[in-house]
């Protein structure tokens, strides 16, 4: 990305992606008096519904492109999959972050991993399957493992368990005999991520680490400062895991040099050992929590970051956990009773204005902040219950 000197307020900030994450970000640049148009095919996309421009076009769409960039001081996707040729076209003309080399990385598990082990980080064992030597070749100390496509895999699409070879050869077939990534099944005793954001001056700012709980393959819960909830899910989380686990995310966005926000997720073993799992090239699901108990949110930082403003240090002012709010809620159709939630102290409620719900997708998230980790997550039990959440 060329260096962006500061884009004064009233330029327009371009976003390729009209989901939730697009839509926060709309907002985010907002409330700092930018303007922000929206590539998305969905003529009824959460972001494109609050930006002042939609272009509704395929990403690929090369009239679509050239109004982006001439109409758009600086350009960010909300999405990984957003094809790397679109982002290498668009920074021709304007300045792209992230940059479409950061982002190849974060869409190929195979270069991710490669990425980890540069920059000193440790990952899960694995092999690349690309052919069926590839596959005869596989160590035997990899299985039972988890077979994942290299790309366009997110919320545990596109993986399988695999316990014998003969598993293994299914599931590929399975997935198309596709280019994979086998990784060993690790014994796992928590599951945390590390968001941060880097200036195109190299400056890096990060968020205390975020406690995640998953349930089939999607974010569930979210505890936040990490360290503040203790063993929140299980096992316990201290400061110097918090460290290690900065450092690595800080080592990682400085080998990608990149520009924007991060996100990590890692791994924590039952011996204490960190590993990172994968990336995202843009805020993250775990991270919004720091809309309500932060004074700056991941989405400050995504506009700050594309638009040359300085990166502040964030303060965290309330502990917090956060449930997503998935389609399963909506039974029958009908939304759930909204008032028995917000009528709790510290519920902030974010409804991503999807018109139709569906099992697994995510149609908003419920934060519950408080004055201590004990207030919160006693709010959040409680929140759960009333909307009829399994309990963590």
């Amino acid at each position: 990305m060329t260096a962006v000197s500061m884009l004064p307020p009233g330029a327009m900030l371009g976003v390729l992606g009209g989901g939730q994450l697009g839509r926060m970000f709309v907002h985010a640049a907002q409330r700092l008096g930018y303007r922000c148009t929206v590539l998305d095919p969905d003529a009824d996309s959460p972001a494109g519904r609050v930006a002042e421009r939609h272009l509704r076009a395929d990403y690929l769409d090369a009239a679509a492109l050239d109004a982006m960039a001439t109409e758009a001081a600086a350009v960010t996707t909300e999405f990984e999959n957003v094809p790397a040729e679109v982002l290498r076209r668009l920074a021709a003309r304007r300045p792209v972050a992230p940059g479409a080399d950061a982002v190849a990385v974060c869409q190929d598990r195979a270069l991710e991993k490669a990425l980890f082990e540069r920059s000193g980080v440790g990952c899960a064992p694995h092999a690349v399957i690309d052919g069926e030597a590839a596959l005869a070749a596989v160590p035997d100390a990899l299985l039972p493992g988890i077979l994942k496509t290299a790309q366009l895999g997110y919320d545990g699409k596109g993986q399988r368990s695999v316990r014998s070879r003969a598993e293994l050869a299914a599931a590929w077939q399975a997935l198309g005999a596709v280019r994979c990534v086998l990784e060993r099944r690790l014994e796992l005793a928590l599951e945390i991520s590390v968001v941060l954001a880097r200036g195109a001056d190299g400056a890096i700012v990060s968020f205390a680490p975020f406690r995640n709980l998953h349930r089939d393959g999607i974010l569930a819960v979210t505890a936040w400062p990490a360290p503040e909830f203790g063993s929140v899910f299980g096992a316990a989380f201290d400061s110097a895991l918090a460290q290690r686990a900065d450092a690595a995310a800080r080592a990682i966005a400085q080998a990608l040099r990149y520009v924007g926000v991060l996100c990590v997720e890692f791994f924590v073993l039952r011996d204490g050992s960190l590993v990172a799992n994968e990336m995202a090239p843009r805020p993250h699901n775990s991270g919004h929590c720091t809309i309500d108990a932060a004074d700056a949110s991941q989405f400050d930082w995504q506009v700050r970051a594309m638009a040359g403003l300085p990166l502040v240090a964030p303060r965290a002012h309330s502990p917090a956990l956060m449930l997503n709010l998935l389609g399963d809620l909506w039974r029958d159709g009908a939304a759930p009773e909204w008032r028995r939630v917000l009528s709790l102290p510290g519920a902030h409620l974010h409804l991503y204005g999807k018109a139709q719900a569906r099992p697994g997708r995510k149609m908003g998230h419920l934060t519950l902040t408080a004055a201590d980790a004990g207030a919160a997550q006693a709010l959040a039990r409680e929140a759960a219950q009333r909307l009829g959440i399994v309990p963590w």
